[in-house]
């Protein structure tokens, strides 16, 4: 719902991401704390600001495959590990710029995406998710059981930084700057996308594909190519994890990892490119939390072990998702829109 005296003429306009100049102060405002905030906060926020773009990439392209496709995926973490190593290994033995290697490495996620993307034309529901976590394993099994100076093996592939003519992106700053540009980029195209002729058929094929299909919606392509766009996106997220990092590891792209990224369009709300940020947010603080006080707690209570972190972890996530799944299964965003519906039209209950 819009505030009052806001009333869109044409299709354009109705379909306008900033349709008021509060919001677009308000993105202005966001924009410039951003590009500011490597000189306002200590290094550690600044990491943490790396990785939550850095996620906020991927989980984007979950949320367009999942929320707006309704193909569900677990694989992305594998994805993701597909463009780093892609991107790694470009970056090492060819010495490409990360201009050119983060795009290949998104594409090469996306052409594996594709391959599972075909068989969401046949199966659905509980059938493709045991498919897509078939991709986790035959990841793995790939890069442990491929020559060693393919891929690494167990022993990872180390990075060299980024480099753009002569600047080297070695830094917690630097890599700031890149992982900004980079990330809006995605943001904004992910907006293109849900707004044009492909995102209007996703939708339509997560809410009935039968009915898709009589209208003249080529379903099993739509199916596809909401794969290939949501491992597109973790493709490119993965080559800015290898270029942050430096190392690339196949233990480093798990089930759980898979398991986090849905996580977070579930708290922030599905079908929602703003809430997969909000709950990019939302999960990463809470990691962050656990990682924090997580020790303190394995060293004021030595019989739980080493291990407390990880399962703390793990237990209060999905935690987190099953109460989301009981108390607000539409995410944050829907009841953000509730409240803001509700303050526009007061005092009046409709």
């Amino acid at each position: 719902m819009d505030p009052s005296g806001i009333f869109p003429t044409s299709y354009r306009t109705d379909r306008r991401v900033v349709r008021t100049r509060w919001q677009m102060a308000a993105l202005a405002l966001f924009v410039g704390l951003m590009l500011a905030a490597p000189y306002l906060v200590s290094g550690r926020i600044v990491a943490i600001l790396n990785m939550m773009m850095i996620s906020a990439v991927i989980a984007v392209g979950l949320q367009i495959c999942t929320g707006y496709a309704g193909q569900i995926n677990l694989g992305q973490a594998a994805f993701m590990g597909v463009g780093a190593y892609t991107a790694a290994i470009l970056a090492s033995k060819t010495g490409l710029t990360f201009l050119l290697t983060i795009p290949l490495a998104g594409l090469s996620a996306a052409l594996f995406g594709f391959l599972f993307g075909l068989t969401a034309a046949r199966i659905k529901g509980f059938y493709l998710a045991l498919t897509t976590i078939a991709a986790q394993f035959i990841f793995h099994f790939a890069v442990l059981n491929l020559p060693s100076n393919w891929m690494g093996g167990s022993n990872g592939i180390t990075v060299p930084p980024a480099e753009l003519f002569g600047l080297r992106f070695v830094g917690e700053t630097a890599q700031f700057y890149m992982n900004f540009a980079v990330t809006a980029i995605m943001i904004a195209g992910a907006f293109g996308i849900v707004r044009s002729r492909f995102g209007r058929a996703f939708v339509a094929v997560r809410d009935d594909d039968v009915a898709a299909g009589i209208m003249g919606i080529n379903v099993a392509a739509t199916k596809a190519n909401a794969f290939l766009i949501g491992a597109f996106y973790a493709g490119v997220g993965g080559a800015l994890w290898a270029y942050m990092i430096r190392f690339v590891g196949v233990d480093q792209f798990t089930l759980f990892h898979s398991i986090f990224f849905v996580a977070m369009i579930i708290v922030g709300g599905m079908g929602s490119i703003v809430g997969a940020l909000v709950g990019v947010f939302v999960i990463r603080i809470i990691q962050e939390i656990i990682a924090t006080v997580g020790p303190n707690i394995a060293d004021s209570v030595s019989f739980l072990g080493g291990d407390i972190v990880f399962a703390g972890m793990n237990v209060i996530l999905g935690g987190v998702i099953a109460l989301f799944m009981i108390l607000e299964p539409k995410g944050l965003m829907h009841r953000w829109n509730i409240m803001k519906s509700s303050y526009r039209i007061w005092p009046f209950p409709y």
